[in-house]
């Protein structure tokens, strides 16, 4: 395309109107050949874009860095981060470059970043790129989040560059196209409390607040608040996670999103057998971010953006401590509540009773000591409730049923105090628990598929993904478990 006539789209760049310590000015580095994989014509109508134009020469030429659009204003992004716990004060988007910012049709203002853009001087000797592959899983997962209504980056496009990027053997290259209503991370303000510099911290908080919280903008507590509403934003996303049986596998603070969207589809996976010590990303040799310790790691990584906030929070250090620790012990009690909301929403329990919390906790110690597959025990149970004939199919999914007797009976007794119907119980079950996800070995073979040349398997995948709740003919393969000979034992981040 010819610069002289590039795409155009309402850019609004907000955070490259910020002062320049907060970026560097980057301009995407070109490709050779780049073609369309997928465009999302529903995200780009609600970004106010014209789907025809993106999928056009010129706008693929855009959304692979080509050419730079009308209105664009390309950088990236300057952040530390503690990865693994230890702390690396300077990442940044070594590998992305956000070339500006748009205001949907719902007045929400959105980044549009290109991930895999090439090199850039937070690049830390990597080329800059991108693989198929992980580019692939990212716009599965983050979409299939979109569909399941947990918040999450989005993916607007995938393209492929014409050229190969080098890991452990030569792999198709390419760049995807995300959304997220911010790029601000807890590891943005770390990059600033790493050297001390109070005027970047205040004013990246003041546009934080501006961005995502402006009923807090008048507020005579402001900074407090904007940590309380962090934290109330986290719990929640973390606890919606679980629901689904979702590991994140990289929960550093540069992956942690101040706008409470799940960033950054690494290594991530969701479990088929349900165990709480699950982990599947290839790099987490502890079990850090194990599916289970996901709760106290993002308290953790809380407490880190607490710290950057400290010379906001009071007039002396005592105060601003006591207000910060204040806000971080309320915490456990805020995903507490939000993880057995969401659990019993799962069981059919509307009309909240004490005797829940164990009700729960007792399924999940079953469902570990039976080897079942934590998604489709859910779904099965909806069809429990609705017709006890389903118990059978739901004991076909245990190794060993037996512990499941009781709790069944226990289970049956609670949903009489619903005062619901059968069906109008199932219904709300069935409303919360998916018939599919993007299984692990569905999510690999579809990326060994692409390698080879064969996007059918992604195309469907993302088509029967967007609709999660609805049994339908024709997805038997998806909503299956795998078989012993698909299992994957591990996921791998593709940078």
């Amino acid at each position: 395309m010819d610069a002289s006539h590039p795409l155009l789209i309402p850019f609004d760049n907000s955070y490259a109107r910020l002062p320049e310590r907060f970026y560097t000015r980057q301009r995407p580095t070109p490709v050779a050949a780049p073609a369309l994989v997928r465009l999302n014509t529903g995200l780009a109508r609600e970004l106010r874009l014209d789907p025809a134009a993106l999928a056009s020469p010129e706008g693929v030429a855009v959304l692979a860095g080509n050419t730079i659009a009308d209105g664009s204003d390309p950088i990236a992004m300057a952040y530390a981060g503690h990865q693994f716990g230890s702390f690396v004060p300077q990442l940044g988007d070594g590998r992305a470059i956000l070339i500006g910012e748009v205001v949907g049709r719902d007045g929400t203002r959105r980044d549009i970043h290109l991930k895999g853009a090439g090199p850039t001087p937070y690049s830390r000797r990597g080329d800059g790129r991108a693989a198929l592959g992980p580019v692939l899983r990212e716009y599965i997962v983050s979409e299939a989040f979109a569909a399941l209504g947990i918040p999450t980056t989005r993916a607007l496009a995938a393209v492929t560059t014409g050229e190969h990027v080098y890991r452990e053997e030569p792999l198709p290259g390419a760049i995807l196209a995300r959304v997220a209503s911010s790029h601000l991370r807890v590891g943005t303000f770390q990059f600033f409390a790493a050297r001390k510099d109070t005027d970047a911290i205040r004013t990246l908080a003041d546009y934080a607040i501006a961005r995502h919280f402006p009923e807090l903008v008048e507020g005579p507590e402001k900074y407090r608040g904007l940590l309380s509403a962090v934290i109330a934003r986290q719990a929640s996303l973390i606890a919606r996670w679980m629901h689904v049986g979702f590991i994140h596998g990289v929960m550093n603070t540069d992956n942690t999103s101040i706008a409470g969207e799940t960033i950054d589809f690494g290594p991530c996976a969701f479990m088929d057998t349900y165990h709480p010590s699950t982990v599947y990303s290839s790099v987490d040799y502890a079990g850090r971010y194990a599916f289970a310790n996901q709760p106290a790691i993002a308290n953790w990584n809380l407490v880190r953006f607490a710290e950057t906030l400290l010379p906001l929070l009071g007039d002396t250090q005592n105060e601003a401590v006591a207000a910060a620790q204040e806000r971080i012990d309320a915490y456990p009690v805020l995903f507490q509540t939000a993880i057995a909301d969401g659990y019993a929403a799962k069981l059919g329990l509307s009309q909240r009773s004490a005797d829940d919390i164990p009700l729960i906790q007792d399924v999940l110690t079953v469902k570990a000591g039976g080897g079942a597959d934590f998604t489709l025990t859910f779904r099965t149970l909806s069809d429990a409730a609705e017709n006890p004939d389903h118990e059978a199919a739901l004991r076909a999914l245990f190794t060993d049923a037996s512990a499941l007797d009781d709790w069944l009976v226990r289970w049956r007794l609670r949903l009489v105090k619903e005062n619901r119907t059968p069906s109008e119980i199932a219904a709300g079950m069935r409303a919360v628990n998916p018939i599919i996800i993007p299984r692990n070995h569905l999510v690999e073979a579809t990326i060994k598929a692409a390698a080879s040349g064969d996007l059918a398997p992604f195309q469907r995948l993302v088509d029967e993904l967007a609709r999660p709740f609805e049994d339908r003919p024709g997805i038997d393969d998806l909503k299956r478990p795998p078989q012993p000979d698909e299992v994957v034992h591990a996921t791998f981040c593709g940078t």
